[in-house]
Formats: structure tokens, sequence, C-alpha cells
């Protein structure tokens, strides 16, 4: 029985992983001048990342107002700059992650009075889903099957690559715990001191108390 659930849930991390490679697309956003917007994404460490992102023109407009511009800032999860850009109206950015963890994209729009909302799609692909295959068949001058195989071969690698790496997260969240409730265990035992230790003191200085007014 846990040996089938096993396998149930290893089924199901195989679908979302490649349900997110094989359909990763541009995502529309509204953001509010003078605000910022950032998205995340968590990356492993040797990975490809790519980015795309342009505003997007207002119903009935045929071309975007000057003013509507935004700026951007990719950071690695250790803070480090990757990527800036300010006051633009589209642009990309593409880096290959030397940290593993949630990189994050913060966009921000300058204030303007009244207040604008600026709309804006970004795509940003990592892994498997970062490759330009259509260069690959292009310049490798191979058939439509041997490059399907090839992006299931990669798409394969990245799972397994994935699946080792969750592995890894797992096994540290497990020392962060057992650290935590060790921790917590001597908090405890420590509180637990704190507490006789002061109801000893209120009975001795009762005790002395009641000695000095001769009531014992």
């Amino acid at each position: 029985m846990a040996t089938l659930v096993s396998r149930s849930l290893t089924l199901l991390v195989v679908i979302l992983i490649l349900s997110g490679a094989l359909s990763a697309g541009a995502l529309r956003f509204d953001l509010l001048s003078g605000h910022t917007k950032c998205i995340s994404d968590d990356i492993k460490v040797g990975a490809m990342a790519v980015g795309k992102y342009h505003i997007v023109e207002a119903e009935g407009s045929s071309e975007l107002p000057d003013s509507h511009r935004i700026s951007l800032r990719v950071t690695s999860p250790y803070g480090s700059s990757l990527h800036y850009s300010e006051s633009v109206q589209s642009g990309n950015f593409a880096f290959t992650s030397s940290e593993a963890g949630d990189y994050l994209a913060c966009f921000w729009a300058p204030d303007h009075r009244p207040p604008t909302t600026i709309a804006f799609e970004f795509d940003w692909r990592s892994g498997v889903s970062a490759k330009d295959w259509s260069s690959v068949a292009k310049k490798g001058q191979v058939d439509i099957m041997e490059l399907e195989l090839k992006k299931l071969e990669d798409t394969i690698k990245s799972i397994h690559e994935e699946m080792f790496y969750l592995r890894e997260r797992e096994g540290e969240m497990q020392v962060l715990n057992g650290r935590t409730n060790t921790w917590m265990a001597w908090l405890s035992f420590l509180s637990l001191g704190i507490c006789l230790s002061v109801a000893g003191l209120q009975l001795w200085h009762l005790k002395n108390f009641f000695e000095r007014k001769k009531l014992l």
C-alpha cells in the first residue's frame, strides 16, 4: 500500500513538473504607479533562466504614452543583482543561477498624479523551458522526431535533478526542524527552572516575612 502511494505521488510530481515545463507562458500583471510588484521563482543551481517583459497597450490606444514606463531589478536569493532596467517599455534578461532558492523579479512604476495602472506581460522561464528549441532544431538540422526525443530527454533529466533537489531541501528542512525542536526543549527546561526558582524565592520571602512578624 505504501509503495503504491509513493508511486502515485511520484507520478503526480512528474505530471506537475511536465505541465509546468511545457505550458509556461507570459503572464499579464497590472501595476499601479508608485507601487512595486515582485514575482519569485524557485531555481536550482546551474539552471538557465530567461525573461521577457513589455508594457501592454491600453484598449483603444494606438501607441503607448511616454509616461508608461517600468523599472525592473532581478536579484538572487542572497540579494545579488542580476539584472536592472530603469524606465523602459520592454526588455529581456538571461542568467545561469549560481545559488539555489527563490529569485525575485521586482517591477515598479514612477508615481503619477492622478495614479495610473500600467499593464505589462512577463514571461519568465527556467530549466528546460528556457531553452530555445527552434534554434536547436535549426542548428542541428534534426527532424521533428529527434527534436521531440531531445526535448523528452532533457525534460526527464530536469525532473531527475529536480527530485534530487527536492530531496536535499527536505533534508535541510528536517535538520532545521530537529534544531528547532532541540532549542524548544532547552527553552522549556529553562522556563521551568526559572519558574521553580521564582516560586522558591517567593516562599523564602514569605517565610522570612512571617517569622519577622512572629506569625510562625
